[in-house]
């Protein structure tokens, strides 16, 4: 078991399978040491539990979940792309953060943090990354979508 592997245990973190792509993309693209990970959302497997537009369907919290398990799902595709070695990542550069939000949430930063935050409890210092927060009209009603970049080896 690597140190990644063991991180994630020592956490209580089950990472979720890692999906198919639906459309004409790919999941995860490696080029010149950088690997960028298309948005995720906060799915588990089948299941959508966090569906709605923050401020009025959802609460803070509940977006924050969101995004911590949309970016447990840019992990579980980092795993998959990687052939399950996570400690070939030496840094998550950046996070973009989607949020689904109603016209007067404000919030969208703090919504990012539930994945800004996982990325450091799993990685330390090379966890931590530049990022960006928007708030959007979400696809497929998803409360945010987590896209990533991470520097491998």
């Amino acid at each position: 078991m690597g140190r990644i592997e063991a991180r994630l245990r020592e956490l209580g973190i089950a990472l979720p399978p890692a999906s198919t792509p639906f459309a004409s993309f790919q999941h995860v693209v490696i080029a010149g040491g950088l690997a960028f990970v298309a948005g995720q959302p906060p799915t588990e497997g089948d299941r959508r539990p966090y569906i709605g537009r923050l401020g009025i369907d959802l609460t803070l919290e509940q977006g924050q979940a969101a995004a911590k398990l949309s970016a447990l799902n840019v992990i579980a595709q980092m795993r998959a792309a990687l052939d399950g070695d996570l400690d070939r990542v030496e840094r998550c550069v950046k996070l973009g953060v989607f949020v689904n939000s109603g016209p007067d949430f404000k919030g969208q930063p703090l919504v990012a943090n539930g994945a800004s935050d996982l990325m450091v409890q799993v990685w330390g210092e090379a966890g931590r990354h530049a990022r960006f927060a928007v708030g959007t009209i979400g696809p497929m009603d998803f409360a945010c979508s987590v896209e990533a970049v991470f520097q491998v080896s």
